[in-house]
């Protein structure tokens, strides 16, 4: 029997499952074997991203669910994201097609903007192949999202990564406000002022990276310089000790505090007892010791693994968002 999961609740009365699964960096070989584990232990939010090259099989997993009668449409949340090489009013409609067939959806539950950067260049293309498009035009684009939704092929529309600044504009300018944010979240970089200005406005958060992507990590090498701020909150003194006093995982404290925010979490995984236990954390609560102490470990924005570094390419673009402090 499938575990009832808390849900947010947008301002069009959409909700939003606390947690989903997370498949950025799991392909397309993998990640169809990860979502039928995912749905077997109670996951009802999947995510991904035409970038992350893997909605195809992605649909696949889905379908066969749909297909055999074990789920209905309606119990499944199914987030995807506009590419950069996408961020031009024109564009949004075919691109949010092609995601549609490759899921083998009529629509998509949650449509995000992926990246306030817009870029031009063929969609496989890597980023240094990609050049970027000066004049991206937020406004211009959130029209063309609100029209998606015009149109049934999304239910709720979003952002991921975007600043305070660029969604004040956006919501201000907005005939359907932005239900959601995507942006990097976990107990290193704890989001708290970007948290409390989304929720003044009535948009979700939901965190990406909440477990400090250790797959991220391992796949990308870190100058020693680098270090101390991406060490992993999975082997954090805190989180252990924490999670020993309660008999559970770091990953299950590591995501329990997120939730006790009021945030949704998406962690990836494409292991089945890790997916399993990224679940199973509806049966426990921190205290407020446990949350003092794991409050205590934010490092503010020099923990930020991702957009930095990793898109300092990027950091001449008008609307790159992370020249602001939140």
């Amino acid at each position: 029997m499938s575990v009832a999961v808390p849900s947010e609740e947008f301002h069009n009365g959409h909700k939003m499952p606390v947690i989903g699964l997370g498949t950025f960096m799991a392909s397309s070989e993998v990640v169809g074997a990860a979502v039928d584990s995912a749905l077997e232990a109670g996951y009802r939010h999947i995510d991904t991203a035409y970038v992350y090259r893997n909605e195809a099989a992605i649909g696949q997993a889905l379908n066969k669910w749909l297909d055999s009668g074990r789920l209905k449409r309606e119990e499944l949340f199914v987030v995807t994201k506009l590419p950069g090489t996408g961020n031009r009013a024109e564009s949004v409609e075919g691109y949010l097609k092609k995601s549609l067939e490759a899921l083998q959806l009529s629509y998509v539950d949650l449509y995000l903007i992926h990246s306030a950067v817009g870029k031009i260049g063929k969609d496989d293309a890597p980023p240094s192949e990609q050049t970027l498009d000066m004049n991206t035009d937020h406004i211009s684009l959130w029209k063309a999202m609100e029209a998606q939704v015009d149109a049934g092929r999304a239910r709720s529309i979003g952002l991921s990564n975007f600043n305070a600044r660029q969604i004040k504009r956006i919501v201000r300018a907005a005939r359907i406000p932005p239900a959601n944010l995507q942006v990097e979240l976990h107990v290193y970089f704890q989001q708290r002022e970007l948290v409390a200005f989304c929720k003044a406005l009535d948009v979700t958060v939901c965190a990406y990276a909440p477990l400090g992507s250790p797959g991220f990590q391992e796949r990308h090498t870190i100058r020693d310089r680098d270090r101390e701020a991406a060490l992993s909150p999975l082997t954090d003194p805190v989180v252990v000790e924490v999670a020993r006093r309660h008999g559970r995982t770091p990953a299950q404290v590591l995501l329990r505090h997120v939730l006790q925010r009021g945030v949704v979490a998406i962690p990836k995984s494409t292991n089945p007892g890790r997916i399993r236990e990224n679940f199973q954390v509806f049966d426990f609560e921190l205290d407020d010791e446990d949350v003092e102490k794991l409050d205590a470990l934010d490092r503010g924005s020099k923990a930020r693994m991702f957009g930095g570094k990793m898109l300092k390419g990027n950091a001449i673009h008008p609307e790159f968002p992370f020249h602001d402090p939140y």
